[in-house]
């Protein structure tokens, strides 16, 4: 069943969208704070830390230079982008407190280029500086962005052509609380475009939008998104079409704001229900968000190609206290279908999914991860938990713990929270994941790359069949990246033809 919403009552309710942001946003900001005294002595390290568990191998990102872990700081709110021309290649940023004493941070960040086995944290982006609410992209030339709130809600956007070693100054970029970035991987008309969007409570201009046209050394004057969205995400589709999604929960839509020689508009915004209110202030995480709102795009050209997700955390009706919600559009974010659970757990009064994150794949595989304490029913005490869909989030494969619990309320760094939101990035075979966890007793970043479900389904009709079989026979030997090599090892043999 779809919700079919008329322009009249889409207009009554953006305004009441709007006013909720800015009751609830007075709540949630981030307020700059001075820099500590630097304390004496040398630092203090500790071997770096990995977990695995079930096979899935976790690796932490923020360690010094010789690869040790760092005593005494804390580091959250990750984010990850990967180079489209060598997956080998990717940077992560996230909040960086030098001292758990202090609120005060700065813009860290480090950099791999052996697929996240190792990383190297050459530094922040400027040392004394405080900054906040990291967000990273990369645009088809593999050159990295680096969006950054600093202090009076001005957002600088730093860029990187060197893999992530080195960032560049930083462009003003207007902006304000909880920006949000995407860039323009089409080749058609917005190609090279950089967005962002941020909270329009706590905003720098009269709006809460802007873009660059000139590959990110410029950015254009702010305007308002219909609806307000805020604590959400950017998409864009494979013709160019931009979307906006917050906590609300709102989706915006401009196909109009990737060419330059029109004037930058919203075809419209969408109220959708997901079942249940965003959280906010919740117990897993009680000075932060519960999670934010993700929107991705089917851009595989296969059979749901061009259908739009909305992905979050809500507290749903009942004793259940947070589930991860999915709706999906079919047709360009006009109607949406009605909430899709993804948690397969039965509904209790202690089992909390929190910080639900998504990312769609270029063949349109749909991974969600998020914190999840039912097997603890305590809401300090969560596992990082994977799903994936192959059908457009109409099935889901079983919800599989990724990593050992941990507890989300140590190595607060003077904020009683785990910052606000985890990253992730897919490709065809993975999900590429960075989140924050505190397995030593302290807020650390991580990378985990988790292989997806196989599916045999080689010629990608959606469907396991004879004709699958076939492409596997055909395609029999040394085979890097073709389909019939389901189980990624390089030739397409035994058992690939086992899982058909």
């Amino acid at each position: 069943m779809k919700i079919h919403l008329v322009p009249a009552l889409v207009s009554s309710l953006l305004p009441a969208l709007a006013a909720f942001g800015q009751t609830t946003g007075e709540k949630h900001r981030e307020v700059p704070t001075g820099r500590p005294a630097a304390t004496a002595g040398p630092v203090v390290t500790s071997p770096p830390v990995r977990v695995e568990r079930g096979g899935h191998l976790s690796v932490q990102v923020n360690v010094d230079a010789t690869g040790n872990n760092i005593l005494g700081d804390a580091a959250n709110e990750p984010s990850i982008a990967i180079d489209p021309t060598d997956p080998r290649r990717a940077v992560i940023g996230w909040r960086q407190f030098d001292s758990v004493f202090s609120s005060f941070r700065e813009g860290g960040y480090a950099w791999t280029d052996d697929g996240g086995q190792t990383w190297t944290f050459p530094g922040v982006l400027e040392e004394g500086v405080f900054r906040s609410d990291p967000v990273l992209d990369v645009d088809a030339d593999g050159r990295f962005f680096y969006n950054s709130l600093t202090g009076g809600f001005v957002n600088t956007i730093h860029v990187s052509t060197d893999g992530g070693r080195t960032f560049d100054m930083g462009t003003f970029a207007f902006g304000g609380d909880k920006q949000w970035m995407g860039i323009d991987r089409t080749g058609g008309t917005g190609h090279g475009n950089v967005y962002a969007n941020w909270t329009r409570t706590f905003s720098t201009c009269d709006g809460q939008f802007t873009l660059s046209y000139d590959d990110g050394m410029s950015y254009e004057d702010c305007i308002d998104v219909p609806g307000a969205p805020r604590w959400g995400t950017i998409a864009v589709d494979a013709d160019g079409a931009v979307y906006i999604a917050g906590t609300g929960f709102v989706v915006a839509k401009s196909t109009t704001l990737r060419d330059p020689g029109l004037p930058p508009a919203f075809d419209f915004a969408t109220p959708i229900d997901l079942g249940g209110p965003g959280l906010f202030g919740a117990a897993p995480n009680p000075g932060g968000l519960g999670g934010q709102t993700w929107i991705d795009v089917d851009v595989s050209g296969g059979p749901r190609h061009g259908d739009v997700y909305l992905l979050s955390t809500v507290d749903p009706p009942g004793n259940d206290p947070a589930d991860v919600v999915l709706a999906r559009s079919t047709d360009g974010g006009l109607t949406w279908s009605d909430p899709i659970r993804v948690n397969d757990d039965p509904p209790g009064p202690d089992a909390w999914q929190w910080f639900a994150t998504m990312a769609v794949a270029p063949d349109g595989r749909i991974d969600v991860v998020w914190n999840d304490t039912r097997n603890s029913l305590e809401a300090n005490i969560s596992e990082l938990y994977y799903a994936s869909s192959g059908d457009g989030g109409r099935t889901w494969f079983e919800n599989t713990p990724i990593t050992p619990a941990f507890d989300s309320w140590l190595g607060w760094p003077q904020q009683n929270k785990l910052g606000d939101y985890y990253d992730m990035v897919s490709d065809d075979r993975a999900a590429n994941v960075a989140y924050a966890a505190t397995f030593n007793g302290e807020q650390d970043v991580y990378f985990t790359r988790i292989e997806a479900p196989s599916c045999a389904d080689a010629d990608g009709d959606s469907f396991v069949a004879f004709t699958d079989l076939l492409a596997v026979i055909g395609g029999w030997g040394p085979c890097d990246g073709c389909s019939a090599d389901f189980d990624g090892d390089g030739v397409v043999g035994v058992t690939d033809l086992l899982l058909v």
